[in-house]
This record gives C-alpha cells, sequence and structure tokens, in this order.
C-alpha cells in the first residue's frame, strides 16, 4: 500500500497562502523562493523521490508556470536547475474538472478524487505527495493521509488559504521529525495514528 503525504510551506497561524493567494511571506511561487539553501534543498529531495505527485488545479497551474522552464531562464542556480528537471521528471497527476490539458510526465483526472487517490493508495507503488488545500482537504476528511509535513514559516497573516480543513472527526498523530532551517522555518512530520 502507497504512503500519502501531505507537505506545504505554511504561516505560523495555520494558511498555506496569505488572502488573494499572496505567497509573499514565503519567498513567492516556488518551494521556497528566498529562504535558506538548506531548505530549498530539502523540498527538492523530496521531489526526487517522490513516486506520484497528485495536484489540485490552483498549484498545478502555479507550479506549472514556473518550473518547466526554470532551468533554462538566465541566472537560473544549479538548485533551482535541479529541482526543475526533477519536477518535470516527477509522474504527476491533476485533479480538475475546467482543464483539459496538462504537460511534463502528467496526467489529468477529472473523476471523484477520493475514489481515484483510494485506488492509487491500494498500488504497490513508490509514495504519492498530494498538494493543493482543496484537494488535501478531500483526502483529509476521507482518512487518506498518512503524513503530514509542515515547514512553519514564522509570520502570522491573519487569514488565506488553511492547511487543515474542517474534519467530522479527530485525527490522531504521532511527531516523526522536528528540524530546524535558516530563518526560524521549522519542519514537523507527523504519522497518523492508524
Amino acid at each position: 500500500m502507497r504512503k500519502l503525504t501531505f507537505g506545504m510551506n505554511v504561516t505560523l497561524d495555520g494558511y498555506i497562502a496569505a488572502p488573494g493567494d499572496d505567497l509573499g511571506w514565503s519567498g513567492g511561487d516556488g518551494p521556497d523562493s528566498s529562504s535558506s539553501d538548506e531548505l530549498f534543498q530539502w523540498w527538492s529531495d523530496r521531489v526526487a523521490v517522490t513516486g506520484l505527485a497528485l495536484y489540485g488545479r490552483k498549484l498545478w497551474e502555479t507550479m506549472s508556470s514556473h518550473w518547466p522552464t526554470a532551468d533554462q531562464q538566465p541566472g537560473a542556480t544549479p538548485a533551482e536547475i535541479e529541482f526543475a528537471r526533477r519536477w518535470r521528471d516527477m509522474p504527476k497527476m491533476v485533479f480538475s474538472s475546467t482543464i483539459d490539458k496538462v504537460d511534463w510526465n502528467t496526467r489529468l483526472f477529472s473523476g471523484d478524487p477520493v475514489t481515484e487517490i483510494t485506488r492509487l493508495k491500494a498500488e504497490d507503488a513508490a509514495p504519492m505527495d498530494i498538494v493543493g488545500a482543496t484537494l488535501a482537504g478531500a483526502a483529509m476528511r476521507a482518512g487518506l493521509i498518512d503524513e503530514y509535513v509542515l515547514v512553519t514559516y514564522p509570520v502570522l497573516v491573519g487569514g488565506g488559504t488553511p492547511f487543515f480543513t474542517a474534519l467530522d472527526t479527530w485525527v490522531n498523530l504521532n511527531l516523526v521529525e522536528t528540524r530546524t532551517f535558516p530563518g526560524g522555518i521549522l519542519l514537523t512530520r507527523y504519522a497518523t495514528r492508524r
């Protein structure tokens, strides 16, 4: 059975985007555009071992507007070049009924996400990451997420898109890792108790 992880940059008050989908608090649209090289490398290494990344439409549009050609941009750093190549090569699935075309090693799925994620989890394959608040929220409510990874920035934005969705029942977790990055950024990983 595949492991499903939900991991994102998050503000201390629990948001993955400030009002207006503003990501400026985290350094921009990439996984870590202005913070530490160490954290950027951590995200890149994570992409390298992801068997399948599950995207909602909004985050897919954000990532696919930059990373497919980021390695060809003037001034691209070696780390950005590596991340762009890893991102393009990583198998991806976008869940959307409003777009009709995806590229860069990506499949499009327009049916019920919970049914499809349940099917994908049953496969004997490499781990999956789920990204995007709406898609992850559906998987959370269905009890499909095995691990939560929060990369918490020391900033309060007061509103926006929350990392966690409203749930019908509690989800008990075990802390499995903490790690501090420069700038006071804290990574925490929690496994769902089954």
